[in-house]
């Protein structure tokens, strides 16, 4: 009999893991509430990535900048993101995922709103730097808290829907950049940008639990422990009890050696060249799609149209491989997922003379690639056990982030070398090829992980 069907009042054990308690719980409003935090937070992210493209133009306007000195407000972003997720998302293993993200949150919006009025272009690209920072340590925390609270069967799924706040956060900051800058100009944008994360971090303040993996971890009291368990599962008799993590390690290394373990270093190799290869496509074909479009001969508001369609697959492929990634090996469903990437993604380059077949690629390209990208996420965070789960998530981030400032200045170079859209295309697929290798691999080492693992007789 599984350690997990027997209750702790039952087996007359002072004792409950909560990883177990967790995972035997049925979806509440209170998992609901924690999925609804983390996508706003997560959107941040997206309004911020898009609208900082919408108010390019009026930024090079107003300055009277070229394209290339213009570039550096993009790159800063970008470059902020991965120096955010590497520096600071470790932090939430020491400090707390909560205590992290309402750091991270209110400092975005301060930082946001005083770039609103930004005297220079030059302090303009210091702030959107900041601001970075600020959302590049938040992401992988509400990765981790979401990971942290939902029951295993469906984990993938939560976190998932919850990573969509991304692309939903990305069309909303298309819109309303769309709307505030007719009316009131760019810096209208970012001071918008910078009101609604602290909004969100006051509502975080009130309502956002803090880890309870991550309480048992540091070692709070249990009084407090089992209030928050309560708030999952009021029926549950908690009074009285120590709470234990089945999984917790030793502590007698760091959290960043800790991901260089035996038993972590092979995934965390691949897990970081997948995130590497798959950021860089998706920034890549994000960032250049439209341009690429244009010069194969598509009207600028078509060539806009199908290139937003690959946000729409994004999030649809988010959703339908959460699904299939808690019914079947997670790492075969993604191994499948990034070789259909490259297919559809070397397909693009050889329909573009229709509109409508580039845009069923481009679709199918942002199913598989962007959708994947949500999945290798939630397969980061159920991958490292609790003491490490924040530095992971956040490393292979960060590595990421390293990919998407390449896949976004590729494009340029990949344009000056006079391909043509059959041949780019395809070169752009390669990593996704590559991407399909490492969660092959992952997926193997897993097996093989499991199976060496000592056999525990329980008594029934």
């Amino acid at each position: 009999m599984a350690v997990s069907s027997i209750p702790a009042a039952a087996a007359g054990q002072a004792e409950i893991d909560v990883t177990a308690f967790i995972d035997r719980q049925r979806i509440s409003h209170f998992h609901a509430l924690i999925v609804a935090l983390c996508f706003l937070i997560v959107a941040i992210d997206g309004f911020d990535t898009a609208a900082i493209g919408f108010i390019g133009p009026a930024i090079r306007a107003e300055w009277s900048l070229s394209p290339t000195q213009l570039a550096p407000v993009f790159g800063a972003g970008l470059a902020g993101l991965m120096a955010g997720a590497i520096l600071f998302g470790p932090l939430g293993d020491k400090v707390g995922r909560k205590r992290l993200l309402l750091a991270c949150v209110f400092a975005f919006g301060a930082v946001s709103c005083v770039s609103a009025f930004a005297p220079t272009f030059g302090w303009l690209v210091a702030l959107r730097f900041l601001t970075g920072l600020g959302l590049g340590s938040a992401m992988p925390n509400a990765i981790t808290l979401t990971s942290e609270y939902c029951p295993v069967r469906i984990r993938s799924l939560l976190v998932t829907t919850m990573f969509c706040g991304f692309t939903l956060g990305s069309a909303l900051g298309g819109f309303a950049a769309a709307a505030l800058l007719e009316l009131y100009g760019w810096h209208s944008v970012l001071l918008a940008g910078g009101l609604m994360p602290i909004a969100l971090g006051l509502a975080l303040m009130a309502w956002l639990p803090e880890s309870v993996r991550y309480m048992v971890r540091a070692r709070w009291a249990d009084a407090r422990i089992a209030a928050t368990l309560a708030r999952i599962a009021p029926q549950a008799d908690l009074a009285g009890r120590r709470f234990v993590l089945a999984d917790l390690g030793t502590g007698k290394q760091t959290t960043l050696l800790r991901l260089f373990a035996p038993d972590l270093r092979r995934g965390t190799a691949l897990l970081w060249i997948t995130f590497f290869m798959s950021l860089l496509v998706i920034y890549l074909l994000q960032s250049w799609m439209p341009t690429l479009f244009k010069t194969s001969g598509m009207s600028m508001r078509t060539a806009a149209i199908v290139a937003g369609i690959f946000q729409i697959g994004g999030t649809l492929g988010a959703i339908a491989l959460g699904w299939l990634m808690d019914r079947f090996n997670p790492g075969a469903v993604l191994t499948g997922a990034y070789l259909l990437a490259g297919l559809f993604i070397a397909a693009i380059g050889h329909l573009t003379a229709s509109p409508w077949l580039t845009a069923m690629a481009v679709f199918w390209a942002g199913v598989c690639v962007s959708g994947t990208q949500v999945g290798a996420n939630a397969l980061s965070a159920a991958f490292y056990p609790t003491e490490c789960r924040a530095t992971g998530v956040s490393l292979a981030n960060g590595v990421g982030r390293c990919g998407s400032v390449l896949g976004s200045l590729a494009g340029g170079s990949m344009l000056a070398m006079g391909l043509s859209m059959a041949s780019l295309f395809t070169l752009v697929g390669v990593p996704c090829f590559i991407a399909a290798v490492t969660m092959l691999l992952f997926g193997l080492s897993q097996r093989s992980r499991v199976a060496s693992a000592p056999v525990v007789l329980l008594e029934p």
